[in-house]
């Protein structure tokens, strides 16, 4: 039996799922020559054209309950359309553990999870439905705020994203669907001797050496960090890092990088210390054998912790 690439569309309501969903129908590098087979769980503004649906091989089945979706009906689905890709455009109030929990038919496996984000309203979701989106987010291979413009804080955002998610791809797009470019600045000299981190900026330079670390590679840094040695850490290394803020203050997360030291047997799990280091770029088990920026200690000193110990995106 062939596999069927199943794409996971979701969003909070009227956040672009259904205009993306058609525009990639419309695409024939996706849909030419396929039988496609749309299964939409909510209804917005948008609706999914006759011709389009004719046009790229699709049929459309719309869900109104959360029990409809389940692997009886997918199988079902199966039997009668005979899809060869899937497009799930996913009620997001329904919670994605519903889906990825459910079994599907032999040779259905989700391809690619997608979650859109209508950029002038992000902020008001993140206040009041911060969880809910963050959930959303650590689950996504492809994260699109559209409906972008120039007082978007581009930047911010994408840090929020790569923090709970790194692997995800985050991708800006005006109201029209053009790619919106944007340079973000770092709040210190990355051509420094010695680039000093402050507290406050932990976070940004985390994210940037997480998605750039070649840009650090060579180069020396000095910052305050709370250490953390763990039994599976190779020996003679531990982990100077910082607490994030991840979705609210009940969930965060231990952000650091490895560093070699010859005073690792010294440190204490829990110390606050200062930190200078240089870095360079090396693939190791410990980051899936990916580039990632490993520290080797050129100086520590003990540290008072920060006024603020949390880390904020």
């Amino acid at each position: 039996m062939a596999n069927i690439p199943v794409f996971v569309i979701h969003g909070f309501l009227e956040s672009g799922k259904t205009r993306f969903a058609c525009e990639t129908l419309a695409d024939d590098y996706f849909s030419g020559g396929e039988r496609n087979l749309v299964i939409a769980c909510e209804e917005g503004i948008e609706e999914y054209e006759d011709d389009l649906l004719k046009q790229s091989n699709t049929t459309l089945v719309v869900l109104e309950e959360k029990s409809e979706l389940n692997e009886k009906f997918l199988t079902q689905c199966q039997r009668k359309y005979k899809p060869t890709q899937v497009i799930v455009e996913y009620n997001c109030m329904w919670m994605l553990d519903y889906l990825r929990d459910m079994t599907m038919p032999r040779g259905w496996f989700t391809a690619q999870v997608i979650t859109m984000v209508d950029a002038s309203t992000f902020d008001v979701y993140l206040k009041n439905m911060k969880s809910l989106f963050m959930e959303m987010a650590r689950d996504a291979d492809l994260i699109i705020f559209n409906r972008s413009d120039e007082t978007t804080p581009a930047a911010m955002y994408k840090r929020n994203m790569r923090a709970v998610n790194p692997r995800a791809q985050v991708v800006f797009e005006t109201e029209g669907g053009e790619p919106l470019e944007f340079e973000e600045e770092m709040p210190f000299d990355v051509n420094a001797d010695v680039i000093e981190i402050e507290d406050a900026d932990y976070g940004i330079w985390y994210i940037d050496a997480m998605e750039h670390p070649e840009k650090y590679d060579g180069k020396t840094m000095a910052f305050k960090a709370m250490v953390y040695k763990g039994a599976r850490l190779p020996k003679g290394y531990f982990v100077p890092g910082r607490r994030a803020m991840t979705c609210c203050a009940d969930d965060t997360a231990f952000i650091g990088f490895l560093c070699s030291s010859s005073y690792v047997d010294r440190l204490k799990n829990g110390q606050w210390v200062t930190l200078t280091a240089k870095a360079h770029v090396e693939k190791r088990p410990e980051y899936r054998d990916e580039d990632g920026l490993v520290l080797v200690s050129a100086g520590l000193k003990n540290a008072e912790k920060p006024e603020e110990e949390l880390v904020y995106f």
